[in-house]
């Protein structure tokens, strides 16, 4: 089978800039071709857009601002879980023959409108991600018997990551008092508990076992894959309290990678909200079911960084299709010991966990050296 690997990446810092999404990718693929030697326009087989956007035709206007005539170019839109979808399928070019290099670009704007579900009106408000993370909360809380200033370490962690993170949102330590404090969302939802939208970008380069050593002396591999959509609306969820996609994709990751839980070194969590963090964790089966969060105490207690070392996506914010691929770049820049004060020692074998909607989609990766 043909092996897959990510010999280039760039980004953009991430911001409650006013940018044009059009600039926003522009400038984190101009970051990926001027960090990635050897690259030339003409190397490039496909390039795939990850945004909610409404803008339209992105890629090829991406293609043409940057001087690529592709073979394959298209935009891939699944909510907060675009980016590892775009990965996914530059995986399956590649293997399938159809490709040998494709660049990934992920934008969006801090006002995009993948942030609320309109397709449902009988909804209501509970359109809005709010809502549903806030039921998750309270089911978690009452089944486990979780207190509030519990999961507010996971906020204050991810934030006393982010500080490391030169491309975060936020370089602001909070404690667990400054979450309580924070400003009510709903009964189980405060501020500090959320990940912001905002404005950036990222880009990644995925090449053929073939032609990778062109690019890169250090290659990253995805020896796992693993994707599980098990509806669109969370009110379909089994229970509230675990997430099943997220589950499925793991075991299929996992399986495909041929590794456990055990041998994951770093690990980049979906923590759209303080309480996905520890329910994603206990899905991958990090630890067992209600005992999520004793691995972030113990994480935060030691100064151990491996779980969402960029500081995750309530520390750096939340560009929805930039997102996924931010994720994969933090895991890369682990695995080849390039992420500075952010470095997780011997990181050999990474994971990305990236989720749409209540976990009703899900997508794990697994990478190694």
């Amino acid at each position: 089978m043909v092996k897959v690997a990510i010999v280039g990446y760039g980004q953009t810092k991430f911001s409650k800039e006013d940018s044009k999404i059009e600039s926003v990718l522009l400038k984190s693929t101009k970051d990926l071709f001027d960090s990635t030697s050897n690259l030339h326009q003409k190397d490039i087989d496909a390039v795939l857009v990850s945004t909610n956007n409404n803008s339209k035709y992105l890629s090829a206007v991406l293609s043409e601002m940057s001087g690529i005539q592709p073979k394959i170019s298209h935009s891939i839109e699944s909510l907060c879980n675009s980016g590892t979808n775009s990965v996914v399928a530059a995986y399956s070019y590649i293997v399938s023959g159809l490709a040998e290099l494709v660049l990934i670009s992920g934008a969006e704007r801090y006002d995009s409108p993948g942030q609320i579900l309109e397709w449902d009106n009988l909804r209501g408000e509970f359109k809005h991600p709010i809502f549903w993370a806030s039921i998750f909360s309270k089911a978690y809380k009452r089944k486990y018997e979780v207190g509030e200033e519990d999961l507010a370490l996971v906020s204050v962690k991810n934030h006393r990551q982010s500080k490391n993170n030169p491309h975060a949102l936020s370089h602001k330590s909070v404690s667990i008092e400054d979450v309580l404090n924070s400003k009510k969302l709903t009964d189980d939802l405060r501020l500090l508990d959320c990940s912001q939208p905002c404005t950036g970008g990222a880009s990644v380069l995925l090449a053929s076992e073939e032609i990778c050593k062109k690019f890169t002396d250090d290659p990253i591999w995805i020896t796992g894959i693993g994707q599980k959509t098990t509806s669109a609306s969370f009110t379909k969820n089994p229970a509230f309290d675990n997430m099943g996609s997220t589950k499925q994709a793991g075991l299929n990751a996992f399986q495909m990678s041929k590794h456990t839980p055990l041998e994951i070194d770093v690990m980049e969590i979906h923590d759209a909200f303080s309480v996905c963090e520890p329910m994603a964790l206990e899905s991958m089966g990090f630890a067992n079911q209600g005992k999520g969060l004793e691995i972030v105490n113990e994480a935060y207690a030691s100064e151990n960084s491996k779980i969402n070392p960029r500081g995750g996506l309530i520390g750096s914010g939340h560009p929805l299709g930039a997102t996924g691929i931010s994720q994969t770049i933090e895991i890369v820049q682990q695995l080849q010991s390039n992420a500075g004060k952010r470095q997780v020692d011997n990181a050999n074998i990474g994971l990305v966990h990236n989720m749409s909607a209540a976990a009703t989609s899900s997508t794990v990766l697994i990478l190694e050296k």
